[in-house]
């Protein structure tokens, strides 16, 4: 059984572009996002790894999952059409308002400036490629919300999403949870 790496790379910068840090917390921070696909190819994808996940020997999945987990990241934890995953904040990234897949891939990303608790932003990247804006609404330093509209390209044709997203703030101490380099 084969996952599409191109998919989960893309929900990866999604939900990290998610945890856009400006006025946030340095720590550890869970992001739930929550997927409307436009054309249903989306939504199909993650229902064919959630079923090759389930279909795997037990202590392959294991491995699989305990990979993820060391990424902060699980499938299918944030309900119908959502994921979730931790992320590791450093101060130096809150202060240079760093996302932490700036480093990752062939990516692009726009801030506008902030306006009272909200903040725009677009991003493009070539690998994999995928083009998204959004707006995160600030509610504190330990939580906010994002909305976003994505396309990525997934099995040749271009797909576009919205998605929804929250964050929240764990802890100070980001345990075995890295920062992305």
């Amino acid at each position: 059984m084969k996952f599409n790496p191109t998919f989960l790379a893309t929900i990866t910068l999604a939900m990290a572009t998610s945890a856009a840090a400006q006025t946030m917390k340095p720590g550890l921070w869970e992001i739930t996002n929550k997927m409307q696909p436009g054309s249903g190819e989306m939504e199909k994808a993650m229902a064919d790894m959630d079923k090759q996940m389930a279909g795997m020997p037990t202590e392959q999945r294991k491995q699989m999952q305990d990979m993820m987990a060391k990424q902060g990241m699980g499938m299918g934890q944030g309900g119908a059409g959502g994921m979730r995953m931790k992320v590791c904040m450093t101060r130096e990234m809150v202060e240079r308002n760093e996302m932490p897949s700036q480093q990752q891939g062939d990516c692009k990303t726009t801030h506008s400036p902030r306006r009272g608790n909200t903040m725009k932003f677009s991003y493009t990247c070539a690998q994999p490629p995928s083009s998204g804006e959004g707006q995160i609404t600030y509610v504190s330093d330990t939580a906010y919300t994002m909305k976003m509209t994505t396309t990525a390209t997934v099995r040749g044709r271009a797909e576009k999403m919205n998605m929804d997203a929250s964050g929240k703030w764990l802890s100070a101490d980001c345990g075995n949870i890295k920062p992305k380099k």
